[in-house]
C-alpha cells in the first residue's frame, strides 16, 4: 500500500517591502496628478469667473460656457436662445452641458485608470501594494456611478454637435461674411480632437459591432467598428490631447475677450 502526503497549503508570498520594483514607478501616477490638478484647478476658476468667454466679432465662445443659455449671459453667445433668468454665482453659465461632459470623463475608462492611480493609489502602479484595507471595486457609491457611461456618451454626443455648431459659427467674420482667424483654427484642432476621443469611447466601440457574432453579414457596421477600434486604440492619446486643447481655446477666448491681444486674421 502507497502511502499518500497531504500537500502543503498554498499561501501568498509574504512580502513586508511596498513593492519589488526597482523602476520610477511613481513617476507616471505623480506626472498625471499634477497634470488633472492644474486642469480642474484651472477650469474650475474660469467657469466660475463669469466674464471674458465670448468674441462678439469673431463668434468665438469658449467651451467651458457652451451653451450659454442664462439670462445673464452677454448678447451674441446663446446660440440656443435664453432658457432661464440670472443664475446664484455658484452656478456655471453651462450648467445644461457641464455636467454631462464631467460625467462623461470621470467614468471614462482611462481616466478612471489614471485618477485611481493618480490620486487614490488603487494602486498607483502594477505591482506595487494599495494602502488601502479592504477592495470592493466599483460595487458601492459613488463608484457604483460609474456603470452610467454608456449613457454619458450619448449626452457627449450632444455636447459635440453643439461644439461643431460653436465652430462653424467661428468662420464668420466681422461683417457676418466668411471669416478666419486663429482662434477659428484652434477651435477647430478642439473639436477634431473631442471627437476622435468621444468616437473612440468603449462604449462607441461596443455600439457599433460590439454584440455581432458574424461581422461578414454586417460588412458596414464591422467597417464602423474597425474605424472606432482604431481610435479606440489611442483612446488615451486623444483624452489627453483633447484635455490640453480646451483648456487651450478657453485660455485663447479668455485672453482675446479680455484685450490682451487681437486674434491674428487669416481672411476677413
Amino acid at each position: 500500500m502507497t502511502q499518500t502526503t497531504d500537500a502543503p497549503a498554498k499561501t501568498r508570498a509574504q512580502i513586508s517591502q511596498k513593492t519589488l520594483r526597482t523602476d520610477p514607478w511613481w513617476r507616471s501616477p505623480g506626472i498625471t496628478a499634477v497634470l488633472l490638478a492644474i486642469w480642474v484647478i484651472y477650469a474650475t476658476v474660469h467657469v466660475f469667473i463669469g466674464h471674458y468667454y465670448w468674441v462678439p466679432q469673431y463668434h468665438y465662445l469658449t467651451p467651458f460656457y457652451s451653451p450659454c443659455v442664462s439670462g445673464e449671459c452677454v448678447p451674441g453667445s446663446s446660440s440656443l436662445g435664453v432658457w432661464i433668468g440670472s443664475l446664484p454665482p455658484i452656478i456655471p453659465y453651462a450648467f445644461v452641458s457641464l455636467p454631462f461632459v464631467l460625467g462623461f470623463r470621470l467614468s471614462c475608462y482611462y481616466y478612471r485608470r489614471a485618477y485611481y492611480r493618480a490620486f487614490w493609489r488603487a494602486p498607483a502602479a502594477c505591482a506595487v501594494r494599495e494602502p488601502h484595507a479592504k477592495y470592493t471595486g466599483e460595487t458601492r457609491f459613488p463608484l457604483l456611478g460609474q456603470n452610467l457611461h454608456r449613457y454619458f456618451f450619448w449626452a457627449a454626443v450632444l455636447v459635440g454637435i453643439l461644439l461643431t455648431y460653436d465652430v462653424a459659427q467661428a468662420f464668420r467674420g466681422p461683417n457676418g461674411n466668411f471669416g478666419l482667424g486663429l482662434g477659428t483654427l484652434i477651435m477647430l484642432a478642439n473639436v477634431i480632437l473631442v471627437w476622435g476621443y468621444t468616437l473612440g469611447c468603449h462604449s462607441c466601440r461596443h455600439i457599433t459591432a460590439g454584440r455581432l457574432n458574424n461581422f461578414s453579414k454586417h460588412p458596414v457596421r464591422y467597417w464602423i467598428w474597425t474605424r472606432v477600434s482604431w481610435l479606440n486604440a489611442r483612446h488615451m492619446q486623444f483624452a489627453w490631447a483633447s484635455l490640453g486643447t480646451l483648456m487651450l481655446t478657453d485660455l485663447y477666448i479668455w485672453l482675446v475677450a479680455a484685450g490682451v491681444f487681437n486674434d491674428p486674421r487669416i481672411f476677413n
